[in-house]
């Protein structure tokens, strides 16, 4: 039998139905990732499973037992299944030994010598033991997160819920968060993740849910739902989700917003610094340095698909806008050597670029 069922589970916010009908099993040792657009009640489905919001209809069986059902003892419903949140909720006033301890001694009944005992081979786990004696004041962001994930884990949960957990982080420190998730992943751990990290969702995950209109849209392996999903929303979505844009004209264009939505989507995309370095250079050389100095009224426009399976991602720039872009071909074909700009963007580093239908693009090596 499976571990959870999750039966027509419905929840309503006013006019809202944020959950109209949700079926899905979860199997011990199961890494489900949860997905879709902002706003479709994956958050909500996470706080329904233990309790933090009361559904509207429907059944979440867990050891066969209703947790819809009013009578389920929630104390005992939330040791055996964790919750990290997108916030952290750790006490100040209190060190992150005692962040950890404190829930042990107070639900689980244990002796403050084996709280502190379990507590510190978790934060050894996350990383963290040289903090044990810190406040949460002196972590970073990160930090804070991780000690978030061995208080959960100190409580030995046989379930754990992850709702966006790197939603509040800086970018910087989103990967030290990942990388715990990862190895809890291997270790076996039933863990639910909602998540808008796509990357993470495809290497960790045993299913992915896609979640949209209120219903599990659609489900399978990571390899299907990323490289070959069957309904046209889900297809949308990964789509979106892999291709970063920008429209502008050039004298318009904010290169500092430009670089930092770039960077914000490379971050997400978990794209290693050299490949960011580079399709940063080339972009700001092309648009300030290049094209800036020449057609400041015209418009260009931007993409960057990811490659599958650590291909090599493609950098696109479309210049049918653009009013001298057979010049800027030859330019870059055979760029003039006091034009440094053009020297860059035509150098080894990214080749000559391919031009197919007024479009200039290039593979990042």
């Amino acid at each position: 039998m499976s571990m959870i069922q999750v039966k027509n589970l419905k929840k309503q916010f006013g006019k809202e139905f944020p959950l109209k009908d949700i079926n899905f099993t979860v199997e011990e040792g199961d890494v489900i990732s949860i997905i879709g657009p902002s706003g479709t009640g994956k958050s909500t489905l996470l706080r329904c499973m233990n309790r933090l919001e009361t559904s509207d209809g429907g059944q979440i069986i867990f050891h066969d037992k209703d947790i819809c059902d009013p009578a389920t003892d929630l104390n005992q419903l939330r040791r055996k299944m964790g919750m990290v949140f997108q916030s952290f909720y750790l006490f100040p006033h209190m060190t992150v030994l005692e962040n950890i301890v404190t829930p042990q001694t107070d639900i689980l009944n244990i002796s403050r010598e084996e709280a502190c005992d379990v507590a510190m081979k978790e934060l050894e786990n996350v990383g963290l033991a040289g903090k044990a004696l810190n406040y949460p004041k002196e972590l970073s962001g990160g930090q804070k997160q991780r000690v978030a994930i061995a208080r959960a884990l100190a409580m030995k949960p046989e379930v754990m819920l992850f709702d966006e957990p790197t939603s509040a982080l800086d970018p910087t420190m989103v990967s030290e968060v990942l990388a715990v998730i990862r190895n809890l992943a291997r270790s076996g751990l039933t863990m639910l993740i909602v998540t808008h990290e796509m990357r993470l969702a495809r290497e960790v995950s045993s299913k992915v849910l896609y979640i949209d209109e209120g219903i599990v849209f659609e489900e399978g392996s990571p390899e299907k739902i990323f490289d070959n999903p069957e309904k046209k929303k889900t297809r949308d979505f990964i789509y979106r989700i892999s291709v970063w844009n920008w429209d502008s004209t050039v004298r318009d264009m904010d290169t500092f917003k430009l670089l930092s939505s770039l960077e914000a989507f490379c971050q997400k995309q978990f794209m290693d610094e050299s490949h960011f370095k580079s399709c940063r250079l080339l972009i700001e050389e092309f648009v300030s340095g290049f094209v800036n100095r020449k057609y400041p009224d015209d418009r260009v426009k931007i993409a960057m698909n990811l490659g599958e399976n650590d291909d090599p991602m493609s950098v696109e720039i479309d210049i049918s806008e653009l009013t001298g872009k057979e010049k800027i071909v030859n330019a870059l074909k055979k760029p003039d050597k006091n034009d440094l700009s053009a020297k860059i963007i035509s150098s080894k580093l990214y080749g000559v670029p391919e031009v197919n239908d007024s479009k200039i693009i290039w593979e990042l090596k």
